[in-house]
């Protein structure tokens, strides 16, 4: 009897966890993503997270992200740099393979606020 109750246990957590609804992190997936941003040259960004597309002002930099929202079409992530700098982005999955983010925060001293377009166009080169 509690054989059977284990497995049907085991189960329900299995449709449970089948069951959770896609998200923004969850649907982008990482890569070689196009960033687009008016007014600045094209660039490509090799990600292993997407949320990480969320520091873009502070990219070269090891911060800290804190996911405040993740649902399936707006995810808000919050980050602090050492050393000073942070920022929060609202990132709006217009497609799996295509985000909005409007990205604002304090860089260098100076307050930032901009709009870009990320483009998934693939999987990261090798080295």
């Amino acid at each position: 009897m509690k054989r059977i109750a284990l497995v049907s246990m085991g189960a329900v957590s299995l449709l449970l966890v089948a069951a959770a609804p896609a998200t923004v992190l969850t649907t982008a997936q990482p890569g070689l993503w196009e960033i687009e941003r008016a007014g600045t040259p094209l660039k490509r960004s090799c990600v292993a997270q997407v949320a990480a597309l969320a520091q873009l002002e502070h990219q070269r930099k090891s911060c800290t992200r804190v996911v405040i929202r993740d649902t399936a079409a707006l995810a808000t992530v919050h980050y602090t740099c050492p050393g000073g700098g942070f920022g929060e982005s609202a990132m709006r999955l217009v497609t799996p393979r295509s985000l909005r983010v409007q990205t604002q925060g304090i860089s260098d001293g100076a307050p930032f606020n901009y709009v870009f377009q990320a483009r998934r166009v693939g999987d990261c080169p090798a080295h």
